[in-house]
């Protein structure tokens, strides 16, 4: 049977722990483990921890946990992606696919041709929306540290702040990844649905954006950042 491992959003330690209501639910009333059962929880930290539940109740479960090990090590290759803002499960696609492959920041980009725009209210929801889904990502694959998921930000502000070693726009007429050396951090630009318009790669050029490209096809927003993920984890990184 399968280990049930848990992200837990607080510091974890040897020792006893009440669990969070939302972890604590799912423990108790939808898979249904018992007082007994063994389970494994990470907090983010980089370290793991091994428990057994000690009480599982209708409001409360309490593990104990009673082992701690460094958790998986992370790719020497730090990634930063820019994705383009697309609609709902296309985005939640990209966040959870770059998680899984591995990317250290992802950054929500509003470019000219994004068909979403988010504010406030509706803004924050869709940020924990996100987190969670990058949490949920690592729970399965096995990812000890949870990737950063940055707050929506302009295509123009993001080219300013972004820092990398390598810095790739994706661009269907450019050289392929293989021909860049070896970086140590790389930042990645993907377009939305439409694309980025030309005047957007000549700018991300103007900020030491290298055009690149993954072949001869054009692939779908959220297609991209699983191809250039795979790619570069492959060139660079720990696949």
């Amino acid at each position: 049977m399968r280990l049930s491992r848990f992200f837990i959003d607080a510091p974890l330690s040897l020792g006893q722990h009440e669990l969070p209501e939302t972890q604590a639910h799912y423990i108790g009333r939808v898979l249904r483990h018992a007082v007994g059962d063994a389970l494994q929880l990470f907090d983010g930290s980089g370290q793991e921890f091994l428990g057994e539940l000690i009480e599982v109740g209708k409001k409360s479960v309490r593990v104990e946990l009673r082992e701690s090990f460094a958790g998986l090590a992370e790719s020497p290759l730090r990634i930063h992606l820019g994705q383009g803002l697309s609609r709902g499960e296309r985005m939640d696609w990209a966040i959870q696919k770059a998680s899984e492959l591995g990317a250290s920041e992802i950054s929500p980009i509003v470019s000219e041709r994004c068909e979403v725009r988010l504010k406030d209210e509706r803004a924050d929801k869709r940020m924990a929306h996100w987190r969670q889904v990058a949490i949920s990502a690592c729970e399965q694959c096995g990812r000890s540290l949870v990737p950063t998921i940055h707050p929506p930000i302009g295509l123009a502000d993001w080219l300013e702040r972004v820092e990398a070693e390598l810095k790739l726009v994706l661009h269907p007429v450019a050289e392929p990844l293989a021909s860049h050396a070896r970086p140590e951090s790389l930042a990645f630009l993907i377009g939305p649905e439409g694309g980025l318009a030309e005047a957007e790669v000549a700018r991300a050029k103007a900020h030491g954006f290298h055009a690149a490209r993954l072949g001869p096809r054009v692939l779908r927003t959220e297609t991209a950042p699983v191809v250039a993920l795979s790619v570069a984890q492959q060139l660079w990184g720990d696949f």
